[in-house]
């Protein structure tokens, strides 16, 4: 299959005006590979003609393409060392502050099928055992349904759960079925996933304590990155946590975060901001 310019762009213009995403000239290659298996499914010769078919206004059809163009690499533990500045400094840091309330509100963005999520459910376990007695919230969002389901059921591959666990954590925390293993029901209870468009209208919730946007913000231009960012910290504690991908920073006019070193992880530290209101108390 090959992609046209006219589909190219049509794909460019649906994409970021569904989820805000960019897609630069030279990634032709990633909208191909993306949309082919969605035009051999449903009969279209090429990825040309199924791009053509959107001018359509087929809903489900539209919904597909930008679930398939949305839909991002991710890994159990990704990285290591964010989990390893949560477990030495963060985490200590932000339990040490709320003792008085025994609450800690965790929102994880753009989680894909669910592998940080539930990662960050199963360090709290293993290494936060008082927590068991808190009232701990783990909310999970992404925009595509497809990979919230799958994140939902918390069945994984071979091939996925090989990919960041530890022979230890896989027996400790995954129950095997057949070809599959499935997350423990007491891990996947402590995660609640929620379908969410990060450029929609964010709902009204309480504050949070730990913010996780890793790998997001590459895929934006740089108005739609201090905007999210700009929102992100309306929603965050004042002593709150912001987690960024280890190759993402803050855009050079945003003084609401600072960058703390922890662990060669992107650990931003909310700043308190004059005249905010209450999502900076403490």
């Amino acid at each position: 299959m090959t992609l046209g310019a006219a589909a190219f762009e049509q794909v460019q213009k649906l994409v970021y005006a569904r989820a805000a995403i960019v897609l630069d000239p030279g990634k032709e290659y990633l909208v191909e590979s993306r949309l082919a298996p969605i035009a051999r499914a449903r009969g279209f010769r090429d990825v040309d003609e199924l791009c053509a078919r959107l001018e359509h206004r087929d809903a489900a059809l539209i919904e597909e393409v930008v679930e398939a163009m949305t839909t991002n690499e991710t890994s159990f533990f990704r990285d290591h060392h964010p989990f390893e500045a949560l477990r030495r400094t963060v985490l200590p840091e932000l339990i040490g502050q709320r003792q008085h309330t025994r609450t800690l509100r965790v929102w994880c963005a753009a989680c894909s099928t669910g592998q940080e999520p539930y990662s960050l459910a199963m360090l709290l376990d293993e290494h936060f055992p008082a927590l068991s007695t808190w009232n701990v919230s783990i909310r999970a969002t992404d925009i595509a349904k497809s990979v919230l389901d799958r994140a939902k059921s918390g069945r994984y591959r071979q091939i996925e759960v090989n990919r960041g666990l530890s022979a230890r954590a896989l027996v400790r925390y995954f129950l095997r079925d057949g070809l599959e293993w499935e997350i423990r029901p007491e891990i996947k209870r402590r995660v609640q996933f929620e379908e969410m468009n990060l450029i929609g209208t964010w709902p009204r919730r309480e504050p949070f304590d730990l913010v996780f946007l890793r790998n997001v913000l590459i895929y934006f231009d740089q108005m739609t990155r201090v905007a999210l960012l700009h929102k992100t910290r309306e929603v965050l504690r004042g002593d709150g946590y912001l987690l960024l991908g280890g190759s993402e920073t803050t855009p050079y006019d945003m003084r609401s975060f600072e960058r703390v070193e922890i662990a060669r992880a992107g650990v931003y530290r909310a700043c308190q901001v004059p005249g905010r209101g209450g999502n900076d108390a403490r």
